[in-house]
């Protein structure tokens, strides 16, 4: 046999086991078998490099390490998909395709499994990788094709024959790129071993992966691609095959193009066909209870799409998001775990909250080893005890929580609340309602919380004042209130570790210009019991903020949207002499306390609320609900009898038809902008 002959050979192997192992889970050859293939393969293009060409499998690992990660500009913007998590959702999400396409076409529904991992474009030139690169912001995203060349599932070479190759002269495949859970724990284990901190999630863990300067570590990482899209079909020559044999021209659906991509060498996960959302619905229901918990890695939910792709062209797409695709998630997803300990934790009020600390656990595309308790009486309705097992629920972004015991422990410990503050060691206190809380003011965990609060991004905003900072300054007892913050100086930032000379004016320039954010933003940074940001605005109205330190509980109630409740916590934290002492440092250091002062004439819309459905042409619907909030109106998400007016965008859901049962007045946009222009919104 030929050198060139036994080349072939051995990479004809190579490949066809890379398939067998990595896209139909079926290896026929060990691990040691396969690394003597691959030794011989490299031998032999070490004698000859003059045969080695650029899709031989020695080509994946080049251990060349990049310095850094160039820019990439996609072929098309990679937008992400909208979001549903329930029934009423998905139907209003059909509704809205069905009145933008044609009468009496009726959509075809393909539904994929949502991988939670990291997106990738890869660029294929004359059926050559050419390149590969991450989302980034959708429109830019970052050089990776060294690491990419790792990923078995990833061909060199798209498998198509070769007298049709010069046809496709550019493809870009998109997919998600990502790690079993059981590779996850395998890679964490390693870097425990060797004293590195493990990834949180089987998510992380393949970003960072995917992102290694040295391809080779990529490599040991097992990272898989799986194709769902397309971002650029480009052919030339006439159609004198069929696509099916030629795979030069864009198939005319979604589920064609799967086909295609298995025929490329891609690997593709299972997929479905309905021809009703109703049947959507139906496996909605089913795939979460019967494979879901089979899957070996991370799934928060379904992607339905409208399988032809002329009618996704018809659809079109928003700013963010196409209108023919939509996620199609589960509220809440539940892990099973067990209690390690409880450890206290102190707010900028001083309320102490019980927080559980459980065995590690992969639950919603997160790991979670912390847990809330929220309060004493909530760990008396679960009956919870230290080593107990528990159910851990965690729906979207939302914190995760223990839903209940799963299993008592024989020795399940008692949790009671601390009689001493864990921060400060002050003597904790009852209080009427279910909380404990550390009475003292000075404590350094109720200082930190304020502080971190106060700089929020709805309160004063001062960016760049984050928890790293914020711990250094009360580290070097720089600051022990707000008001020190106001008398910083920048040789005293430069000394800490986190600072150099332009980082450290940045902060002081944040921390001036906060001196003239309004009234509103002041009171609710100052962290009232009970007084929000929606609270701290209509406050803010009536009183300046020297009338509100004197301001009685009765006049406070006299605004309707405050009860005696607040008003009694508002009148006590004003009454504290520590607070005004610090309202005296404040107004000191120059900051704005003004009543913010509004006429009628400045909110035409008192009393009046608004209710959106459907997409806005002439600006984004956060932008229109600021509008009305300018103008003192109320923006709700449900339509009621007292709903004033509904504005009707393009393809509205449910609440228009809602609306029209209820005779709520409906204002399409071009109504809506006359009533903005009316009262000459900002």
């Amino acid at each position: 046999m030929s050198v060139q002959a036994e080349i072939n050979r051995l990479r004809n192997e190579i490949i066809k086991h890379d398939r067998l192992y990595y896209l139909e889970q079926k290896p026929e050859i060990s691990d040691f078998e396969y690394d003597a293939l691959m030794r011989r393969l490299k031998e032999l293009e070490n004698l000859h490099p003059e045969l080695i060409t650029p899709d031989s499998p020695t080509r994946r690992v080049s251990g060349e390490v990049s310095p850094s990660f160039a820019p990439v500009r996609h072929a098309s913007r990679m937008i992400s998909l909208d979001n549903t998590y329930n029934e009423e959702e998905i139907l209003d999400w059909h509704s809205r395709i069905a009145k933008i396409l044609p009468s009496g076409t009726k959509p075809q529904y393909l539904v994929e499994r949502k991988l939670d991992g990291l997106s990738c474009a890869l660029t294929y030139e004359k059926g050559l990788l050419n390149r590969a690169a991450t989302r980034g912001d959708g429109e830019t995203g970052e050089d990776i094709t060294p690491n990419a060349k790792t990923l078995r599932t990833i061909p060199l070479k798209l498998n198509l024959p070769l007298r049709h190759a010069e046809y496709l002269e550019r493809l870009e495949i998109r997919g998600e790129v990502l790690m079993t859970q059981a590779d996850f724990e395998r890679v964490n284990a390693e870097m425990k071993k060797n004293g590195e901190e493990p990834f949180v999630n089987p998510r992380n863990c393949a970003s960072g992966s995917l992102r290694q300067k040295d391809p080779s570590v990529t490599a040991r990482r097992r990272l898989r691609f799986y194709a769902h899209s397309f971002g650029a079909w480009e052919h030339s020559g006439e159609r004198a095959l069929t696509y099916q044999d030629i795979y030069a021209l864009p198939p005319d659906t979604q589920s064609d193009f799967l086909e295609l991509c298995k025929k490329f060498g891609f690997q593709v996960e299972p997929y479905e066909i309905f021809e009703s959302i109703e049947e959507v619905i139906k496996f909605y229901k089913k795939f979460k209870d019967e494979i879901m918990p089979t899957l070996p890695y991370a799934v928060d939910g379904l992607v339905v799409k409208v399988n032809s792709f002329a009618q996704q062209k018809i659809l079109g797409s928003t700013n963010k998001s196409p209108r023919w695709a939509v996620a199609f998630k589960y509220p809440g997803s539940q892990a099973s775990s067990r209690v390690k300990a409880v450890e206290f934790s102190v707010g900028r009020t001083g309320v102490i909250t019980p927080v559980a600390k459980v065995e590690p656990v992969f639950c919603a595309g997160v790991t979670i080893s912390s847990v809330t308790l929220h309060n004493f009486d909530e760990i008396e309705r679960l009956g919870l005890g230290v080593g107990d097992g528990v159910l851990i629920e965690r729906a979207g972004e939302v914190i995760p929580k223990i839903v209940r015991v799963s299993q008592k422990a024989s020795h399940s410990l008692e949790i009671t609340p601390p009689v001493l503050c864990p921060a400060c060691q002050s003597k904790v206190i009852k209080e009427e309602q279910v909380a404990y809380r550390c009475p003292n003011p000075s404590c350094p965990a109720q200082i930190r919380a304020r502080l971190l609060h106060f700089a929020s991004r709805k309160a004063m905003d001062i960016q760049g004042l984050g928890e790293s900072v914020i711990d250094q300054l009360l580290e070097k007892k720089l600051v022990k209130d707000f008001s020190d913050l106001y008398h910083l100086k920048i040789e005293e930032l430069t000394a800490l570790d986190l600072f150099a000379s332009k980082r450290a004016q940045n902060l002081l320039d944040q921390i001036s210009a906060s001196k003239q954010k309004p009234l509103s933003r002041l009171i609710h940074g100052l962290g009232i019991p009970q007084v929000g940001e929606k609270t701290a605005e209509i406050i803010a109205e009536r009183f300046s903020l020297e009338e509100l330190l004197s301001a009685s509980g009765e006049e406070l109630q006299k605004i309707q949207e405050i009860g005696p409740v607040v008003s009694e916590g508002i009148v006590d934290f004003f009454s504290r002499s520590e607070i005004k002492n610090l309202i005296t440092r404040l107004k000191e250091a120059g900051l704005n306390m003004k009543k913010e002062e509004r006429s009628f004439s400045q909110r035409p819309l008192e009393g009046k609320s608004f209710v959106f459905t459907g997409e806005l042409k002439s600006m984004p619907r956060e932008e229109a609900e600021s509008k009305i909030k300018s103008l003192g109106g109320k923006v709700s998400s449900s339509v009621s009898p007292k709903t004033s007016y509904v504005v009707v965008g393009e393809a509205p859901g449910s609440k228009l038809k809602k609306a029209q049962e209820l005779g709520v007045q409906i204002l399409n946009e071009e109504k809506f902008l006359e009533l903005l222009n009316q009262h000459n919104a900002q």
